[in-house]
């Protein structure tokens, strides 16, 4: 089997997750030699100082996981995320903004985020809820993330009733440039799931799952 371990974003994002919750998962990325650890932004500072001796990226969400948060408010979110030592930032997309069309305020704020990340040397992750869009909308938000300078454009949270779907994937990696990638989140489960959307074109996986994953088995990926 391919060793995908380096495609994984080992993440921990349930609500009832604790301290010790967050130490696992950084023994689980020592252990797999994950990409990095996706974490709240409460833990950020926690897990960077956590994963002080291994190369892995630490990876937070911003705006998480309704996306309907100011513009101000994922600003400042955002720098403090980075402030505490955040590599990759993954923004929830306006939906409510994008679904009312107003889609020169969606791209403005992604563009916003973006700056600060890149400002920082960090990258961006715009989640665009794919649960929530047709395929015409998935069109028009990877072309508002492309012209906005987002790195990857990111499925989903874990937190609607669907997560990554092959046939969106593989719809995003039509319309979106080369230069920008893909995180595919929620749901996936096992190493098959995981390796069919890499094939689709997912250069990122977001998943609970990853130590099962990289074993071959099959585990939970709610988030």
């Amino acid at each position: 089997m391919q060793n995908i371990a380096k495609y994984i974003d080992h993440t921990l994002l349930k609500p009832t997750a604790t301290e010790m919750d967050f130490r696992k998962l950084c023994e689980e990325i020592y252990q797999n030699s994950f990409y990095s650890a996706c974490v709240p932004p409460f833990y950020v500072s926690f897990v960077k100082e956590l994963l002080e001796y291994s190369d892995a990226k630490v990876c937070t969400v911003i705006g998480f996981p309704l996306g309907y948060h100011s513009t101000e408010a994922k600003i400042a979110e955002a720098k403090k995320a980075l402030a505490d030592g955040a590599d990759e930032l993954d923004m929830v997309m306006n939906i409510n903004a994008f679904k009312s069309m107003a889609y020169e305020t969606v791209k403005q704020e992604i563009k916003a985020l973006a700056e600060i990340a890149h400002d920082s040397n960090a990258l961006l992750k715009v989640i665009i809820e794919t649960a929530y869009l047709d395929n015409f909308d998935i069109r028009i938000a990877c072309e508002i993330c492309e012209e906005a300078g987002a790195d990857f454009v990111k499925t989903s949270t874990g937190f609607a009733p669907k997560g990554a779907d092959i046939e969106q994937v593989k719809l995003m990696r039509e319309v979106l440039p080369t230069n920008i990638q893909i995180k595919a989140s929620g749901g996936i489960q096992t190493y098959e799931q995981a390796m069919a959307f890499i094939e689709a074109g997912a250069t990122r996986l977001g998943t609970s799952s990853g130590v099962t994953i990289v074993s071959g088995g099959f585990g939970y990926s709610g988030y």
